[in-house]
């Protein structure tokens, strides 16, 4: 089975927030489309104010990320991030740590490339 066909809906009200699963942080998502036989998802991500993580992340799946509201800093890159950036990442690309003095909201596709 593949993502559902989904016309235009408004992803404020007909979508709720819930706990990202294994999340210590308070990080909510709105799963907008997701392909139960291979994992593929897509979601808005909320991260609220003062979140500093640790980890430098990595993943064995493609993210692309696209930063909605707020702003983020890398502090591995020593860069702040506003909203309009975008992100393209390959399995094996580190990213990370990041601080979120002020909260964001992202939107994220991941996906596995066959």
């Amino acid at each position: 089975m593949a993502k559902p066909e989904i016309e235009f809906k408004d992803y404020d009200t007909e979508y709720e927030w819930n706990d990202v699963e294994g999340d210590t942080f308070g990080i909510k998502e709105k799963i907008l489309s997701h392909d139960p036989d291979t994992g593929d998802y897509t979601r808005m991500l909320k991260f609220p104010p003062g979140i500093e993580t640790q980890e430098t992340l990595v993943h064995d799946f493609w993210e692309e990320v696209l930063l909605v509201e707020g702003s983020l800093y890398d502090m591995a890159k020593k860069e702040t991030f506003l909203p309009g950036y975008y992100a393209c990442r390959p399995p094996g690309m580190l990213h990370g740590p990041y601080k979120i003095p002020n909260g964001c909201v992202t939107f994220e596709i991941r996906y596995h490339k066959k």
